[in-house]
């Protein structure tokens, strides 16, 4: 409903790359969602639909498809033609293909804001000249800048040369009344993944791609399988790398031990199934796995990388290993196993830093102040 004349709703227009499943596409769907009634946001995707096409669209979110297919260019067409049908006030961009297609496209259209939401610190924008480029380019196009770690911001700043006062570091964040322990049975969430009630679980949780790095998982479950004997492994997510992930663990001889779950909408079933969350992945922001499983009293052994490093307080939160040393991982693992008084510590201490400062109110709350402060 609007309000007065004097003190209109601001519309808002998300361009975010896709909405497969990503920690990005999360956080879209929290300030979409979560925030306050002054603000009316709608959503618009580069190309295709995705898992989160339904899940907003469920939650009263407006959705728009800007192409059929990544490598077909409508969205530089049809994103000047929505900027004009909708007049958002806002332009918030997610994702480096929208960052850099979609801000100047806002510029052109005179869109009276324009955010860059830098999610994470993939190792394209030093690998790619171009893309760097490109990226550092169109960043002078965004009137200001939201990093979701201190590492992301950093890198802004050394690679992009980007003014430190241009950006503000605003934490991804979750919905703690929904992440929280007890709403969900051990034995219900066992029971629904085809899991034994009994044996520990050591779970992974994402989009299978050679960001996750899974195929290390698959490695240390084959260094702890002779160890532990009904040790069993889960796995929650799709995406390019599942045949060879398939494959890798029959040529490991762990295929029996190994569940590929697929999708799931609802990672508090994971969570509430397993004993240990395993993230070895190569890069990340601020993974939204992380806070979730954090949230909900499950130990985690990560990557000592960017936002990870910046959450856990290595043997307080969580245990944090080089993301290449397979043996290390083990190790932690292991440990986890065979001290469980050890793994109720972390996991206390980790609900805890979670409520004190990942909720997802501190952060819809940072994101609106940084509206109002650029178009009160």
């Amino acid at each position: 409903m609007e309000r007065s004349q004097s003190n209109p709703v601001k519309r808002i227009l998300h361009v975010i790359d896709s909405l497969h499943l990503g920690g990005a596409q999360e956080v879209v769907l929290n300030l979409a969602t979560c925030g306050s009634p002054r603000f009316r946001h709608e959503v618009a995707t580069m190309h295709g639909h995705g898992i989160y096409w339904n899940r907003l669209r469920e939650a009263g979110i407006k959705v728009h498809s800007l192409s059929p297919h990544k490598f077909l260019p409508a969205y530089l067409a049809t994103l000047p033609a929505l900027l004009f049908a909708k007049r958002p006030d806002i332009l918030h961009c997610h994702l480096i293909p929208s960052n850099i297609i979609a801000k100047p496209l806002g510029a052109l259209m005179g869109v009276p804001l324009i955010l860059n939401h830098d999610h994470t610190n993939d190792p394209q924008r030093i690998d790619n000249k171009l893309l760097l480029t490109l990226d550092k380019a169109t960043n002078r196009f965004a009137h200001h800048i939201i990093a979701v770690a201190g590492a992301c911001r950093d890198f802004l700043i050394q690679h992009e040369s980007i003014p430190p006062e241009k950006i503000t570091l605003v934490p991804n964040a979750i919905d703690l009344r929904r992440f929280s322990p007890g709403q969900i049975t051990r034995r219900d969430a066992r029971s629904k993944l085809g899991l034994s009630p009994d044996a520990p679980v050591i779970a992974g949780v994402g989009r299978l791609n050679s960001q996750k790095n899974f195929s290390l998982f698959l490695d240390v479950a084959a260094a702890l399988s002779p160890r532990f004997p009904n040790l069993r492994f889960l796995l929650a997510g799709e995406g390019p790398e599942e045949a060879m992930l398939r494959k890798k663990a029959r040529q490991l001889g762990i295929a029996d031990r190994l569940v590929f779950a697929g999708y799931i909408a609802d990672t508090r079933q994971v969570y509430a199934a397993a004993d240990i969350l395993l993230m070895p992945s190569r890069f990340e922001g601020l993974p939204m796995t992380l806070l979730e499983a954090m949230a909900m009293n499950l130990p985690v052994v990560a990557s000592k990388l960017d936002g990870i490093a910046e959450v856990i307080e290595e043997g307080r939160e969580g245990y944090l290993v080089d993301s290449a040393d397979v043996t290390a991982f083990a190790e932690r693992c292991a440990a986890l196993l065979e001290h469980p008084a050890k793994s109720s510590e972390l996991a206390t201490n980790a609900r805890t830093k979670i409520e004190a400062r990942f909720s997802v109110e501190r952060m819809t709350s940072a994101v609106e102040s940084i509206y109002d402060h650029f178009l009160p």
